[in-house]
C-alpha cells in the first residue's frame, strides 16, 4: 500500500522525542501497519481495512502504546499517512 508522507501530530511527537521507549514503539507498531497487521480492531474493522487497501479507501488502525492508545490514518488518496492520538482527532 501506498503511504505517501509519513507524520505526526505534534502530540506525538512531542512525546516521541521525550520517551525512547515510545519512540521505538512508534517503529513497530508502523513496521506492523506496513504488513497490515491494524492492531487492536474489531474483527469488522479489519476486515474493512484489508479491503480498503485494495479499493483505496482510508485505512484506520489502532495500537496500544506505553503512552495510550495511537492511531495511524492513511488517507484514501494515499497522500499521507498520520500517527495520532484519538484524542487530537
Amino acid at each position: 500500500m501506498e503511504l505517501g508522507i509519513i507524520v505526526a501530530t505534534r502530540g506525538v511527537a512531542d512525546v516521541a522525542v521525550q520517551n525512547p521507549q515510545f519512540k521505538a514503539e512508534l517503529a513497530d507498531i508502523f513496521a506492523r501497519y506496513q504488513r497490515g497487521d491494524w492492531g487492536d480492531l474489531c474483527q469488522e474493522d479489519w476486515v474493512h481495512n484489508d479491503r480498503a487497501v485494495i479499493t483505496e479507501e482510508r485505512v484506520l488502525a489502532s495500537y496500544n502504546t506505553s503512552a495510550g492508545k495511537v492511531w495511524i490514518i492513511t488517507e484514501w488518496d494515499r497522500s499521507v499517512t498520520t500517527f495520532l492520538f484519538p484524542s487530537e482527532y
